[in-house]
């Protein structure tokens, strides 16, 4: 198990990196990914066009059930956010992004006084002079402009990068001329290693001041200070989120060359509780989210405790797992200090199958996998089919409902985030059923604030937008799915899924039907406590129709009773205004 943790740890080392507004290939003045580049763009929106639906309706051997009265609750309009969204092409004609994150393993680094930061284990270990859209104050500039929120990730690790050249020769933590015969250099920078001898197994150490200046609560609250000068707090049009780094318990592996050591949990709480408290003290209105860690092995554990291999760390404190240990130590700083410091318990989830996450839309059997891994997000009867299965001792994750638990017992109050994930396919319509699949959790299961990673390449005409944009602007005028989630349920939810949310600015019931199946599927729609009209419109994105949302023929009811065909691979939004 180890291996494959560490294998997975490592690719999401390495593909975790493009500062937002950073080039994510190429050129050496950015800190370049090894994803794969993704396919073909798709057309925008052509809202309101009309089109017959060509599925035959067959005998409908599957009932969908919504009962309005049941399961209500709001809908965060932060599930819809993205992670750098300005540097997705085409990405604000497609729909407004509510929420837009400065994250990744870049920004743990970044200096604000400079618009410096050091590439990590990413990318040798360089310090990249950010310029234009690349700097945090252009960030959050941008999102100001486009009416999106930000989250602002402030550094912990202890250090932040140094006054450094533009050019080449970069700054670098592990130069030839300090360490010669490392197993690899930058191809464009070839004075900077990777910081490894003897086929990567000799870690080599670097001294922390080659790149990088010390940083302590001190400095972060000056950060926020500085964003609150030059936009305002956070209640008067500010910054209104602040996440406490980014993936602390890989610090040993992403910038072990200025924190080599894994983290332990008093150093987590020690540096999270004076980051926090900085950050409030610089702008009370303010929300801080955290640990902002990479997977299952952080859920649980310290890295000093090694994904479980060591059980000592967690045992000293409790043996709690380690989200639940750092939930309860902020509600204790709250009793104790009378001020909450911690408003979302926030994580990030990449499913661990091989071939989903971050990947290309890949087989027929992974395409197939991609789709059934998004029950790891809720089903109690889901259990996970990668390593984790084991390390969670063959039990259910549900992970959304698992934070929530641990915030009822632990930490009440306190809201839930996601704030990295990518199921992958984002080039395809797999990809494109997944994404809705996920968003249409999100809204159900009750989380608060979520942002997509970006996979490399992705641009607003593909699949993946569509299924926001199903959520966000079906018809080209920015109308939206429902803002409060309502029963739902399916016959067949494994092949047939549907959400459902009533909508506050008109009363319309919304549906949203995903068939993640090759083949068409024909299901009775049975609605309870709510009174529909006649027709519901039908708005539809499709494998059969894959450069567009097509407005489709109505659908009628009678009294509270539907028949619908819903085609294969397919996503179908139903509006049904309130009589």
């Amino acid at each position: 198990m180890r291996l494959r943790v560490t294998l997975v740890s490592a690719v999401l080392s390495v593909t975790l990196v493009a500062l937002p507004g950073t080039p994510s290939s190429g050129a050496p003045t950015a800190a370049p990914t090894r994803a794969h580049a993704l396919g073909a763009t798709v057309a925008p929106v052509a809202g309101g066009a009309r089109a017959a639906d060509p599925a035959r309706h067959k005998a409908a051997k599957e009932t969908l059930t919504i009962d309005a009265s049941v399961g209500r609750h709001a809908i965060s309009p932060m599930i819809y956010g993205i992670n750098g969204s300005s540097g997705i092409p085409g990405i604000r004609k497609a729909f407004r992004v509510p929420i837009d994150r400065w994250g990744g393993n870049s920004t743990s680094r970044y200096n604000y006084l400079n618009d410096t930061y050091n590439t990590g284990s990413d990318w040798y270990f360089e310090n990249i002079v950010a310029s234009g859209d690349a700097t945090l104050d252009s960030f959050v500039t941008t999102d100001q402009a486009r009416g999106s929120r930000s989250i602002v990730t402030v550094p912990m690790t202890g250090w932040v990068a140094k006054n450094s050249p533009r050019d080449h020769p970069f700054t670098c933590s592990f130069p030839q001329t300090d360490f010669p015969n490392q197993d690899d250099y930058d191809p464009w920078d070839p004075n900077c290693g990777n910081g490894t001898r003897n086929n990567w197994s000799t870690l080599l150490t670097a001294a922390p001041t080659t790149t990088s200046r010390t940083a302590d609560e001190t400095f972060v609250g000056n950060m926020v200070g500085s964003l609150v000068s030059s936009y305002g707090a956070a209640d008067a049009g500010g910054v209104d989120f602040y996440a406490l780094d980014n993936e602390p318990t890989l610090w040993n592996s992403t910038h072990r060359d200025v924190h080599p050591d894994p983290l332990d949990l008093d150093e987590l709480w020690s540096k999270s509780h004076a980051t926090a408290a900085a950050v409030k003290a610089a702008d009370d209105s303010a929300a801080v989210l955290g640990p902002s860690d990479w997977g299952w092995c952080a859920y649980y554990y310290s890295a000093a405790d090694n994904c479980g291999q060591s059980h000592a760390d967690r045992d000293a404190h409790g043996g709690l797992p380690l989200g639940a240990w750092y939930l309860q130590q902020f509600a204790t700083a709250e009793q104790t200090g009378g001020t909450r410091l911690l408003d979302y318990f926030d994580e990030h989830f990449y499913p661990q199958e091989d071939g989903v996450a971050l990947s290309a839309a890949g087989s027929p059997a992974t395409q197939r996998l991609r789709l059934r891994s998004t029950r790891a997000l809720w089903d109690p009867h889901y259990v996970d089919e990668s390593w984790i299965s084991d390390a969670n001792g063959n039990k259910p994750l549900q992970w959304i409902r698992t934070m929530r638990s641990w915030v009822d017992q632990y930490y009440p109050g306190t809201k839930t985030a996601i704030t990295e994930y990518n199921w992958g396919g984002t080039e395809s319509m797999n990809g494109a059923l997944a994404q809705a699949e996920v968003l249409g959790i999100f809204g159900r299961e009750g989380l608060d604030l979520a942002t997509l990673w970006q996979s490399s390449g992705m641009t607003a005409g593909q699949p993946w937008a569509y299924a926001f944009r199903m959520y966000r602007n079906y018809d080209g005028n920015r109308s939206q799915f429902g803002n409060t989630s309502v029963r739902a349920t399916s016959t067949a939810r494994n092949q047939l899924s549907v959400f459902g949310a009533s909508r506050g600015s008109d009363g319309a019931l919304t549906l949203m039907v995903i068939n993640k199946t090759g083949a068409a599927i024909t299901a009775k729609l049975v609605l309870r406590h709510f009174s529909a009209r006649a027709k519901a419109q039908v708005w539809r994105y499709s494998a059969a129709a894959p450069k567009d949302i097509v407005r489709r023929k109505a659908v009628t009811l009678t009294g509270s009773r539907a028949t619908a065909t819903y085609p294969a691979s397919s996503i179908t939004l139903l509006v049904l205004p309130h009589r």
